[in-house]
């Protein structure tokens, strides 16, 4: 009765212990959490072991992309701060060494803390903190600051204080290192045999700072995007309206302290041969420049803003860059124009991206002339030539010179219109546009693109019941503004199975086509008896009398 009591009934320490393990196993292992435990905790590991491993690969030089502003002047010491300011969520008193098999629990509830799910407005109340912490430690200035809950239930505290454009910027730089150290390797740390250095190019976030400022009203849509610069300075952000903004557009961020601490400990724990094999991968295929129309920033803010199984391939975008046997189609190499498109995607049956690059023309009362700007639009099936709009789902996205993301709005589903000249030509009364068409209806489409591939035309979002309100080009009032194209790209997103379905389907067209080239003599009649003939016959002798069998 005794033995069964005490099992029934366990010690508050061993029910807490329990529990912790439970929550804990739904995010990570609980035997690799053991092993970097035991790697952080160990009397030969010393005081400073976890913040060691959870600190961001060293050895790594970032950075700017050419025409974007340079990271403030403290970044790389706030990178210095970040394994130490995200070490301190793993105690209550803040910087405490976990030690010895005492210190399981302990590890676990901050572990749990960082990593289990819970809501947006917390997680990012925990990436405030550690942000904070590490400005803390760079001596960098920081506006966000910590208020104690009402009845000190709270452990985070409030969130209060006001983030000024650079700091916007140096946040999400922080989160965009914090993305990137998932899939680069640890060094070699001790003694070993040192790398040469990695070049990691950061991600341009203009667009990013931009979007949360107009979304709060720091800056007008209409009037001040156009040439805006971080280091411009002016007015910032609550913490709270940025955090309204993270959740309502770039949902992703809040995922970046649990993924970033998972990945560091997975890290910590690896075999040392892989990882030495994961360094020469990243960096042969690491290119530092950013030459086409999907730049790292633009896929890391898609990448942030969705929240299906194509996140990652954005987010692996913004690290390596696209790979570019996924490119299926860009204007300037294969040709402008609609058969030149179409055919480069004819056949692939998968998710795409469609980035368009335009210039407002001058004379447009409604649109600045001589303002470029990028949109985009996913979609998550192939292209069919068809007089009328299909699909059943898509996004829009202004990509430049803010980004905006616009889901659909289950109203309608006109989602793609992609209509070629027919084959065979026949007389029409009400020929259907021929073109390519993104939301609204034939004849009045949000976004409509020529056969030629020299215009574009975007209406506003009134028009249109498929895809969500918002503008995709600043400035765009009621009229609809008519640019010229730049540069068209295509991104095939369905991955290697889907180019090699693609490419069956073209071998098997080729056949086709070339069957069709070849004539058959066999299969004519007698040339004596044939119609060509006689009428050949007739025209080389008019006046000859010929007589009808009968």
């Amino acid at each position: 009765m005794g033995a069964s009591s005490s099992t029934a009934n366990p010690s508050p320490e061993a029910h807490e212990q329990r529990e912790q393990e439970t929550l804990a196993s739904a995010t990570l292992a609980l035997p690799l959490l053991r092993a970097a435990f035991t790697r952080t905790s160990s009397s030969s590991a010393g005081a400073g072991a976890l913040p060691d491993a959870l600190a961001p690969p060293r050895g790594a030089s970032f950075l700017r992309p050419p025409g974007s502003p340079p990271p403030p002047p403290h970044f790389h010491g706030l990178l210095a701060g970040l394994g130490p300011a995200v070490a301190s969520l793993f105690s209550a008193g803040g910087a405490a060494a976990l030690e010895g098999d005492a210190g399981w629990v302990p590890f676990l509830r901050g572990f749990n803390r960082c990593c289990a799910r819970v809501s947006a407005s917390r997680s990012l109340a925990l990436l405030h903190r550690v942000y904070a912490n590490a400005c803390a430690a760079a001596g960098a200035p920081c506006g966000v600051q910590f208020q104690p809950g009402d009845e000190g239930g709270d452990e985070e505290g409030k969130v209060v204080g006001e983030l000024a454009p650079e700091e916007i910027a140096a946040f999400l730089w922080m989160c965009w290192v914090m993305a990137w150290s998932g899939s680069a390797p640890r060094d070699s740390g001790d003694g070993g045999n040192k790398s040469e250095p990695v070049v990691v190019l950061l991600p341009d976030v203009t667009h990013l700072v931009l979007s949360a400022l107009v979304s709060a009203g720091a800056v007008a849509d209409d009037d001040g995007i156009w040439g805006w610069e971080i280091s411009r300075g002016g007015k910032g952000l609550k913490v709270q309206e940025f955090t309204s903004w993270v959740i309502s557009t770039a949902s992703g961020i809040g995922n970046c302290l649990s993924r970033y601490v998972q990945g560091r400990f997975r890290s910590l724990v690896a075999d040392p041969t892989e990882q030495e094999s994961s360094v020469s991968t990243v960096d042969t295929a690491f290119d530092t420049s950013d030459v086409f129309l999907l730049t790292r920033g633009r896929a890391w803010a898609i990448a942030l803003s969705l929240r299906n199984k194509l996140s990652e391939k954005f987010l692996s975008a913004s690290v390596i860059g696209m790979d570019t046997e996924d490119l299926l189609y860009r204007s300037s190499v294969h040709g402008k124009g609609l058969s030149r498109f179409w055919s480069g995607v004819e056949g692939y049956k998968g998710p795409m991206l469609i980035l368009l690059s335009a210039s407002s023309k001058g004379g447009v009362e409604n649109v600045d002339s001589d303002r470029r700007w990028v949109i985009g639009v996913l979609t998550e099936e192939g292209f069919e030539s068809k007089d009328m709009f299909y699909g059943s789902s898509g996004f829009l996205c202004a990509a430049h010179p803010i980004f905006r993301m616009l889901p659909p709005s289950g109203k309608e589903k006109n989602f793609v219109y992609s209509h070629l000249h027919p084959q065979i030509r026949v007389y029409e009364a009400n020929p259907k546009p021929v073109g390519l068409a993104f939301g609204g209806t034939v004849g009045n489409e949000r976004i409509f693109l020529d056969e030629d591939f020299s215009k574009v035309v975007a209406r506003h979002h009134a028009v249109d019941k498929t895809y969500q309100h918002g503008s995709l080009i600043p400035n765009q009032g009621y009229l609809p503004v008519e640019a010229s194209v730049l540069e068209v790209e295509v991104w095939g997103l369905g991955g290697e199975a889907t180019r090699r379905q693609q490419d069956v389907y073209k071998k098997r067209e080729n056949i086709f086509s070339e069957q069709r080239r070849k004539v058959d003599l066999k299969t004519f009649g007698n040339w004596e008896d044939s119609p060509e003939k006689m009428m050949m016959d007739m025209m080389a002798d008019p006046n000859r009398v010929r007589r009808e069998d009968r």
